[in-house]
């Protein structure tokens, strides 16, 4: 069992923590010695999952835009050749590419120094092997081994330095080039106009290595420089700020398209020629009508937070099947291998918040993927006279939607949560009007017909955090505070939770 110290560090399937200083009241915990007993233990665990000596090993090791990046990487490419292992060092890379390495580079294993869309002072790392990137249980075993110093004996490695993310670049133009099928092979994306926000991440090549060179104007793209301070606006493409940055960039260039990614480039969101976000619902919307093309009857894995038109849109429009699961994007992604392996045609998984994973791809989560198969698309409605809006026309949007957070209070927050759950799930069966989705994988999801709040809550627990999140949305104006207003008579008699957020929303 690991203690508290070493727990602190993992954060689902990565390991993440303060590796800078800069913000008060946080104190560095990802020291050299710390990051190197982690790389040790990861040398470890390569070598029980592949049966190879350490000195048989290739790892290799790249960071985002981050400020303590380059520390990390010393150390943790000092910790890999002390273990005997030959590392390949590619510097500032996508965590996508990363992956690509033990494919493309057969390599036995990588790491990702980042910590996605958090504070500039935090960092992590991402562990990948040509099965993808590791699940919880892996990471556990891995800080039990930093925790007791188990590494392997040592060693005399290697060091190369590899640019692997000309070759990732080159994979994604000429991905474009074959989906678009234009006259002049060489540049298909002449005359499209394409603005490309990094938020000053690692996402910055995608403008200038991948469109640029296709023929696309991306004079419009903004904050292409990596800048591990994130000047401008949060790398994530969940973030109201950063949405609201690339829509008014994409209209005042008067572009096509405008893309976005998140600090590693593992997420990615969307802009249509109007300005209008393509993110989340609507995000999903698009990837499935990709995916399910040649996949007819098809499923589609999401997490549990879709909307209603979602799920019609997938089942009634494009012909396929929705399979709400948990939230947490490596739950999507192991769903729908699993599903795939009893024999069910699925490929696709995505998450709202922007992580999605084609079956072509790996079942990897990549944002340049991604928006690589939208822009295709884009190129190919063209041909058509139609655009990315025409596509999106039969998605119903709900008139509101809205997230509550609400803390947990007991110690044991998981027990308290579930009981919390348990109990409103009984109350519902209860209530006339409220029906419980037969279909929802996680917490419960109820929903209301029209004149008693015409929508759905979802309350659940976090992935991580003793929080429960409420998810709410209805096709009527007001009808949030309704629903809000019928869970609070049921929330009010409940111990162990903060609902204040609900007090404050229903007025």
């Amino acid at each position: 069992m690991l203690t508290k110290y070493w727990k602190q560090f993992k954060s689902g399937t990565d390991i993440r923590g303060v590796a800078s200083g800069g913000v008060k009241g946080e104190e560095i915990n990802l020291t050299d010695e710390v990051i190197e007993k982690m790389t040790s233990a990861f040398a470890l665990w390569l070598m029980n999952f592949t049966k190879k000596d350490a000195s048989s090993l290739t790892v290799a090791v790249g960071h985002d835009s981050r400020i303590s990046a380059r520390r990390i990487q010393a150390a943790v490419t000092r910790s890999l050749a002390a273990a005997g292992v030959h590392v390949l060092s590619c510097g500032l890379a996508s965590t996508p590419s990363m992956f690509m390495t033990t494919i493309d580079l057969g390599c036995d294993g990588a790491v990702q120094i980042t910590a996605s869309h958090h504070p500039f002072n935090r960092n992590g790392l991402k562990f990948f092997t040509k099965n993808g990137g590791l699940d919880a249980p892996d990471i556990e075993q891995i800080l039990l081994y930093a925790e007791k110093d188990e590494k392997p004996a040592a060693g005399t490695g290697t060091v190369e330095t590899v640019n692997y993310m000309v070759r990732y670049c080159e994979i994604l133009r000429e991905k474009i080039k074959s989906g678009v099928v234009a006259a002049d092979y060489e540049h298909p994306l002449s005359g499209f106009k394409i603005v490309v926000d990094a938020g000053n991440g690692a996402g910055g090549f995608y403008a200038r290595n991948v469109l640029a060179p296709l023929g696309a104007d991306v004079s419009g793209s903004q904050f292409l420089e990596p800048d591990g301070y994130f000047p401008n606006h949060i790398p994530n493409p969940e973030n109201e700020a950063a949405m609201k940055s690339v829509c008014a960039a994409t209209v005042a260039a008067k572009a096509d398209m405008g893309v976005i990614f998140d600090t590693d480039v593992d997420r990615g969101g969307a802009v249509d020629a109007k300005g209008d976000e393509i993110n989340r619902n609507r995000l999903v919307a698009i990837a499935s009508a990709i995916a399910l093309e040649g996949n007819a009857g098809g499923t589609v894995v999401t997490d549990s937070i879709t909307s209603s038109g979602l799920k019609s849109y997938i089942e009634e429009t494009l012909g396929g099947k929705h399979h709400r699961f948990k939230r947490g994007y490596k739950n999507v992604i192991n769903e729908a291998l699993r599903l795939n392996n009893e024999g069910v045609n699925c490929p696709l998984a995505i998450e709202t918040s922007g992580h999605a994973a084609l079956r072509e791809n790996y079942f990897l989560d990549d944002g340049a993927y991604l928006v690589t198969k939208i822009i295709i698309k884009m190129a190919q409605l063209r041909t058509q006279g139609k655009t990315l809006e025409s596509l999106l026309e039969p998605l119903a949007e709900p008139a509101e939607a809205a997230e509550l957070r609400f803390p947990i209070l007991e110690e044991n927050f998981r027990e308290c949560g579930n009981r919390i759950i348990f109990d409103l799930e009984t109350y519902a069966k209860q209530q006339p009007g409220w029906q419980i989705a037969p279909d929802n994988r996680e917490g419960i999801r109820i929903s209301f017909g029209k004149g008693n709040g015409d929508g759905w809550l979802l309350l659940r627990l976090s992935v991580h955090d003793p929080l429960m999140p409420l998810n709410l949305e209805s096709d009527t104006a007001g009808g949030n505070k309704r629903i809000a207003s019928q869970l609070y008579t049921f929330l009010r008699t409940c111990s162990g939770v903060d609902i204040s957020p609900l007090e404050k929303f229903i007025g």
